[in-house]
C-alpha cells in the first residue's frame, strides 16, 4: 500500500511521461495532425503508357513504384479497359502486367499513383550490404586512364562519398583531362554516362547501383525519367546526381524503379512509349489517417481506433471524452468544493445535452426532475420499500418525458421531442436521491447539490462539444492516461476546498 504523496507523485510522472513520449512518437514519427481540419498535400502523379498493336495479343509489363523513398504510397489506380491485370514483386522492384488476347489499332493504359511526403529511405537500405564489384578488365589505354582518375580522385578525397564526389567533379568539368576525354566520348546517353562512371568506379570495387526516377513538379504533364548513380560505403547508398555531383536524394524525386533495365517491355506491340505526369492536391490530414491507417508499419497505428468501423468510431469519439467529465466532477467536488449527485449524473446529463441543446435541456432537465420530485412525494405516502419505490419513480419519469413529447409535438414545439434523449434511469436515481437529501437536510442542500450537477454538466457539455478535444482524446487515446495521473493526484488533495475559502473569509 503506498502511503506517502512522493510514491503517489511518482505513479503521476511516469504515467504522464509514457502518455507524452507516445503523444510526441505520433506527432514527429507518425505525422498524426494535433487539429482536425489540418491538411496535407499529396502529390498525384500518372504513368500514360501508348503504343500501336497489329491485330492479335499483346502483352506489356511496366515497373511501377515499390516503397519510393521520401514517399508513402496512398492510393493508387490501374486503368486498362478490356485488358488483364496483375501485379508482382520481383526483388526491389514492381511490376503491373497488362495482358489482352486480341486488339488492334493504338491503345493507352494508364497507371496514376498518389503520394504523401514521409521521412523515409527504407527502399534505398534494402538488400544488406553488397558484394565489392569484380575489377573489369580494361584495355591497355582504358586500364591507364581508368587508374590515373582514380587515383586523381584518392588522393583529394577522406572516405567514399568524398572520393565518388571528387571523381564525378572532374568527369563533369566542362574541360576535363584527356583521360576523361577518353571515356566521355562514348557516352552519348544519360544511361551510357552513369554505366561509364560505374565502370570506371568498379576498378577502386566500389559497389554502385543505377536508380530511376521522375523530378515531380506540381501541374507538369510531360516528366522525363533520369537515371542517378548510387554507391555504398558499406553502411548504406549514397545517392548522387550524375551530372551536377551534387550529393543526396532530391525532395521531389520519385524513385520509379532500381537497376537500369528498361522501365517498359512488350510483346506484338509497336511504337511503345511512357509519359508522366504530375500535380499536388490537398487533403484532409485526419481523414486521410482514417483511410490508410494500415499503410504504414508503425504498431501504434496498426492497433489504432482507425481500424474500428466507422460506427464504433463515432461511439469512441464520446466515450473517449468521459473520463475528461470525470476529471472536471473529480475537480469541482474536491477542488472548488460544488455538491453534485454522485460522479457520473452530470457527466451523463452533459451527453443528454449534446444530443438536445443546452438551452433546450436545461429547461427539459429542470421540468422533468420538478415534476418527478412531485411525483415522488405522493410515493413517499405510500411507504413503499426502496426497489419498488425507485422502480414507480423510473416509471413516472418515463411517462412524463412521454408527456412532454406529445404535448410539445401538438404545440408545435420541436425541441420538446429532445426529451427522449434524456437517460431515464440517471433522471430517477437523481429525482430518488434529491428527494432524500430533501427530507433528511432540508430543500436548500438538495436544491443545491441539484444546481451544482447542472453547473458542472453544463461546463462538460461545453467540453464534450469542443471539436479540438475530440479530436485529439480520438487520435492521441494516451492522453486518456493524463487524466487518470490528474485523478490519481487529486485523489490525495486533503486542502481547503475553493467555496470553504470563500466561507471562511466571509465569517
Amino acid at each position: 500500500m503506498i502511503r506517502n504523496n512522493r510514491g503517489i507523485i511518482a505513479i503521476a510522472v511516469v504515467i504522464t511521461s509514457l502518455a507524452g513520449l507516445i503523444f510526441i512518437y505520433k506527432v514527429k514519427h507518425l505525422g498524426l495532425p494535433l487539429t482536425p481540419d489540418q491538411e496535407v498535400h499529396l502529390w498525384n502523379v500518372e504513368a500514360r503508357i501508348t503504343f500501336d498493336s497489329p491485330p492479335g495479343p499483346a502483352q506489356v509489363k511496366a515497373a511501377i513504384p515499390l516503397t519510393p523513398p521520401g514517399f508513402q504510397i496512398m492510393g493508387e489506380d490501374f486503368i486498362s479497359g478490356s485488358y488483364g491485370l496483375s501485379v508482382q514483386t520481383e526483388g526491389q522492384n514492381r511490376y503491373a502486367h497488362w495482358t489482352v488476347r486480341r486488339t488492334r489499332g493504338s491503345q493507352a493504359l494508364y497507371y496514376r499513383v498518389q503520394l504523401r511526403r514521409v521521412e523515409n529511405d527504407s527502399m534505398l537500405q534494402k538488400g544488406g550490404i553488397p558484394a565489392p564489384p569484380m575489377v573489369p578488365r580494361y584495355g591497355e589505354m582504358e586500364k591507364a586512364a581508368a587508374m590515373a582518375i582514380l587515383e586523381e580522385a584518392r588522393r583529394s578525397s577522406a572516405d567514399v562519398a568524398t572520393f565518388v564526389r571528387q571523381f564525378l567533379v572532374r568527369f563533369n568539368d566542362p574541360n576535363p583531362s584527356e583521360n576523361y576525354r577518353f571515356f566521355l566520348r562514348q557516352a552519348s546517353t544519360p544511361m551510357e554516362k552513369i554505366n561509364i562512371q560505374m565502370h570506371i568506379l568498379a576498378g577502386a570495387r566500389v559497389p554502385a547501383r543505377v536508380i530511376q526516377g521522375v523530378l515531380l513538379a506540381d501541374g507538369k504533364r510531360t516528366l522525363e525519367i533520369t537515371p542517378w548513380l548510387q554507391v555504398h560505403n558499406g553502411r548504406k547508398w549514397l545517392t548522387f546526381n550524375p551530372d551536377t555531383s551534387e550529393q543526396g536524394l532530391p525532395e521531389n524525386l520519385l524513385v520509379w524503379r532500381i537497376g537500369q533495365e528498361p522501365l517498359l517491355e512488350a510483346q506484338g506491340v509497336r511504337n511503345l512509349n511512357i509519359n508522366f505526369s504530375s500535380s499536388i492536391f490537398s487533403e484532409n490530414m485526419l481523414r486521410l489517417t482514417g483511410e490508410y491507417p494500415v499503410s504504414s508499419s508503425s504498431l501504434l497505428l496498426g492497433y489504432s481506433f482507425f481500424n474500428l468501423p466507422l460506427h464504433t468510431q463515432n461511439l469512441y469519439k464520446v466515450l473517449l471524452l468521459i473520463p475528461l467529465g470525470a476529471l472536471l466532477v473529480v475537480f469541482s467536488r474536491n477542488v472548488i468544493g460544488i455538491p453534485t449527485f454522485g460522479t457520473f449524473m452530470p457527466i451523463l446529463i452533459a451527453l443528454a445535452f449534446k444530443e438536445t441543446n443546452l438551452a433546450v435541456g436545461i429547461v427539459l432537465f429542470v421540468v422533468i426532475v420538478a415534476m418527478g420530485l412531485a411525483l415522488r412525494s405522493v410515493l413517499d405516502r405510500m411507504h413503499l420499500l426502496l426497489v419498488p419505490r425507485l422502480a414507480s419513480v423510473l416509471i413516472l419519469v418515463i411517462m412524463s418525458m412521454a408527456a412532454i413529447s406529445i404535448l410539445s409535438h401538438k404545440l408545435g414545439i420541436p425541441s420538446g421531442l429532445s426529451a427522449a434523449m434524456f437517460p431515464m434511469v440517471i433522471l430517477a436515481m437523481t429525482i430518488e436521491r434529491m428527494s432524500v437529501v430533501w427530507e433528511e437536510s432540508g430543500p436548500g442542500d438538495a436544491i443545491g447539490q441539484g444546481l451544482g450537477s447542472l453547473a458542472v454538466a453544463v461546463v462538460a457539455f461545453g467540453m464534450f462539444r469542443n471539436d479540438l478535444l475530440e479530436h485529439l482524446f480520438f487520435v492521441f487515446p494516451e492522453l486518456v492516461l493524463v487524466v487518470l495521473a490528474a485523478c490519481i493526484l487529486l485523489g490525495r488533495y486533503t486542502g481547503y476546498r475553493v467555496s470553504e475559502l470563500i466561507r471562511f473569509r466571509t465569517a
